[in-house]
């Protein structure tokens, strides 16, 4: 299967549990607010960095749990536009 450049397809099995992780990080309020994209695991912090210690350290207690380190499989990872004037998007794969 070829997909355009702007899908990622992740495998989310991790290996000795190891795994690569997409970080998100909002400002909201007074908190920075950190969302591990391919695990579902959301943390904050006053600064980047400590919303980054802390999602590093959710993360890592995650992975701690085999069943969830094993995880389910492939994730899709699909930017999309909105907007009266954007086009339709093309089928991720």
């Amino acid at each position: 299967m070829i997909c355009p450049v702007w899908a990622r397809i992740i495998n989310r099995k991790s290996i000795n549990n190891l795994m690569e992780t997409t970080v998100i990080i909002k400002k909201e309020g007074d908190w920075y607010v950190a969302r591990a994209v391919e695990v579902d695991i959301v943390s904050q912090g006053k600064t980047i960095e400590e919303a980054m210690h802390n999602i590093r350290e959710a993360v890592e207690l995650y992975l701690e749990d085999e069943d969830a380190a094993a995880g389910s499989g492939e994730l899709v990872i699909y930017p999309m536009r909105v907007g009266k004037d954007a086009k339709a998007s093309p089928s991720p794969c």
